[in-house]
């Protein structure tokens, strides 16, 4: 008998995007879908590994293989225009 996945609940998507951020999100979306870490994996063309890493917030994933991920699950990742000469090196890093 397959393992009952437990979808998790959306995280906070309000806040600055930060890898333990990006994590919870990836996590939440694919029990939400139903997916274990093998078969989230398999349907994105990354190593089990490397979803877990992500999930777990680890900072040094490649960022082509986050963006495959995401791609895969339907995550959106956006990257929101700007205007000239608006200054916010606060927000910056």
């Amino acid at each position: 008998m397959a393992r009952s996945i437990k979808p998790l609940a959306t995280p906070s998507l309000d806040l600055r995007i930060t890898p333990a951020l990006l994590g919870e999100a990836v996590r939440a979306r694919r029990t939400q879908t139903g997916l274990t870490l093998h078969d989230a994996a398999a349907l994105c063309g990354v190593a089990r590994d490397t979803l877990m890493k992500l999930e777990h917030g680890t900072a040094t994933i490649q960022l082509g293989s986050v963006l495959q991920v995401c791609a895969g699950l339907g995550i959106q990742l956006q990257i929101v225009p700007w205007q000239d000469g608006e200054e916010h090196h606060d927000e910056w890093c």
